[in-house]
C-alpha cells in the first residue's frame, strides 16, 4: 500500500494530465516561436544579427590585421560586438518603453 501523500501527488498528476487545456506556446513550431519573439521583442534578433556580424567581419580581418598583435585584434573586435548588443538592447529598451506608455491607447 503507498502512503497517503504519495496518493495526492499521484491524483494531482493524473488530474493535471485530464484536463484538456491547449497553451498556444506548446502547439506552435520553432519557426513560428521565432517569427512571433521577434516581433515582441524586435531588436533581439538585430543584436544577435550584428553580433554574428561583427564576429565574421573579424575573423574575415583575422589576416589582414597588419602588425596589430592577435590579443589587440581580439579585444577590439569582441568591445565592438558588446556594443553593438548592448546598443540593441538599449534600443529595444526604448522602443518597449515607448510601446508601452507612450503609444498605447487611452482607455
Amino acid at each position: 500500500r503507498r502512503p497517503k501523500r504519495v496518493e495526492k501527488i499521484l491524483q494531482t498528476i493524473t488530474m493535471s494530465t485530464d484536463t484538456d487545456v491547449s497553451l498556444s506556446s506548446y502547439d506552435e513550431d520553432q519557426g513560428s516561436k521565432l517569427i512571433r519573439k521577434a516581433r515582441e521583442a524586435p531588436f533581439v534578433p538585430i543584436g544577435m544579427a550584428g553580433f554574428a556580424a561583427i564576429v565574421a567581419y573579424g575573423l574575415y580581418k583575422l589576416k589582414s590585421r597588419g602588425n596589430t598583435k592577435m590579443s589587440v585584434h581580439l579585444i577590439h573586435m569582441r568591445v565592438a560586438a558588446q556594443g553593438f548588443v548592448v546598443g540593441a538592447m538599449t534600443l529595444g529598451m526604448g522602443y518597449s518603453m515607448y510601446r508601452e506608455f507612450w503609444a498605447k491607447p487611452k482607455p
